[in-house]
């Protein structure tokens, strides 16, 4: 089982730290996803088990990276242009059958191979044609070797192509296939349920009574974890009983790798998460120091691990996104890093309380003298949906600062960054 937090500071008032929580994440989550050999077409946004050495050298032999003219360097003249007849011609997908010698020019299109004792290739826009393409005149100042791919300068013969751990995306696939992988070891996707939780959450297109909302969360949680490639069960909403959340998390808990709940993980009398997590299997932690997003409840039914976020949608998104990313990432033996922040410059001013992480929704506006400005949105509401739709992306501020004025430098990420 595993146990992420001690057990005096399970319930205490301390914040605990981002990178702190996820530290943990790193020392005690265990990959649990097991892993299953699946052809290239089934691969991708699949997490790759283990390290793939190169069969073969890439490019497999020399060739030509553009349409133009092949020459031995040798046989050019020094300081001046090189007048040279052209001896044959050879296009991709076939060998160069005609005479070799390296006395004359080769018309060569892109991918073909290289003629035996031809090393450096002029680009057609380059040369001038003399007597209707039987001689070439080639100008002065191209380096040996120019626009010639060499032997395996892509990857090696033996050489490591791809890493344990990475996310197969469109790049990896495309070496896999290039280096004609058609098979590949991949982590199975994480099984991950789904829930939503309160009386006052109603499905999208029913009659609301007075008092309820609509479910906005669950429908987030899902397409976000859909778009890391995990196989998502929505199992509804949870109504604001103990015992009746206790039993759906325990029978949810023997299918899935990986619980998530959003609502009923603050301190209300109608908050029954924690106490129905702790009937099932343990609490680990629950108080992180985050906003939006403070609550998060942390735990564990048998060998299922629990995430209970809180209410708020903006809350929803900041906390999927800045925490359980990296417990995504253990669970299924990824490679992960977080998303680069890039320097912009402050808009507004700002103050926030020390010893928590802030995620201040922004557009970006200017530019044009190389940095742009984060214009803040007009409302803070963590239960404002709105503010994710017209917004880029986050001005993160750590736990330290306690002031922005407008023109301060701040670090910036945007949606896409962080969904990827």
């Amino acid at each position: 089982m595993v146990q992420l937090t001690p057990d005096h500071l399970a319930f205490g008032d301390e914040l605990l730290r981002v990178e702190d929580l996820l530290a943990r994440f790193a020392q005690h989550i265990p990959v649990v996803a097991g892993v299953d050999t699946v052809p290239l077409r089934q691969a991708s946004q699949r997490v790759l088990a283990d390290t793939v050495l190169a069969p073969l050298p890439l490019p497999g032999f020399a060739n030509s990276a553009v349409d133009g003219y092949a020459v031995a360097f040798s046989m050019l003249a020094s300081g001046r242009e090189t007048v040279l007849p052209v001896i044959g011609r050879v296009a991709a997908g076939s060998a160069y059958q005609g005479p070799l010698g390296r006395h004359g020019a080769i018309r060569i299109f892109t991918g073909a191979p290289m003629p035996e004792g031809y090393d450096t290739v002029f680009m057609q826009e380059d040369v001038r044609l003399i007597d209707e393409g039987a001689e070439v005149s080639l100008p002065q100042g191209l380096k040996m070797g120019a626009n010639c791919r060499l032997a395996g300068e892509d990857v090696s013969e033996g050489a490591v192509a791809l890493k344990a751990g990475v996310v197969l995306g469109p790049a990896e696939l495309s070496l896999a296939a290039a280096l004609s992988l058609s098979y590949l070891p991949v982590r199975r996707p994480l099984r991950v349920a789904v829930f939503s939780t309160g009386n006052e959450v109603v499905e999208p297109g029913a009659p609301l009574a007075a008092g309820q909302l609509y479910d906005a969360n669950r429908l987030m949680l899902t397409s976000i974890a859909e778009r890391w490639g995990l196989a998502v069960t929505d199992l509804g909403i949870l109504p604001d009983e103990r015992q009746a959340i206790g039993m759906a998390l325990a029978e949810a808990s023997g299918e899935n790798d990986l619980i998530l709940t959003s609502g009923g993980v603050s301190t209300g009398e109608e908050d029954h998460i924690k106490a129905a997590l702790g009937d099932y299997g343990r609490l680990d932690l629950w108080r992180v120091g985050i906003k939006p997003g403070r609550p998060i409840v942390v735990g564990q039914l048998g060998d299922c691990l629990f995430v209970g976020l809180p209410g708020n949608p903006v809350a929803v998104f900041v906390t999927m996104t800045a925490i359980v990313r990296a417990l995504v990432a253990c669970l299924r033996g990824e490679t992960f890093a977080q998303p680069s922040l890039f320097n912009v410059r402050s808009g507004f001013n700002y103050r926030k309380k020390q010893g928590r992480r802030e995620f201040v929704r922004v557009g970006l506006s200017g530019g044009s003298d190389g940095v742009y400005t984060a214009i803040k949105h007009v409302q803070d509401g963590a239960g404002v949906i709105s503010s994710l739709t017209e917004t880029e992306g986050f001005v993160i501020l750590p736990e330290e600062t306690t002031l922005i004025s407008a023109g301060d430098p701040v670090s910036f990420v945007s949606y896409a960054a962080i969904l990827a």
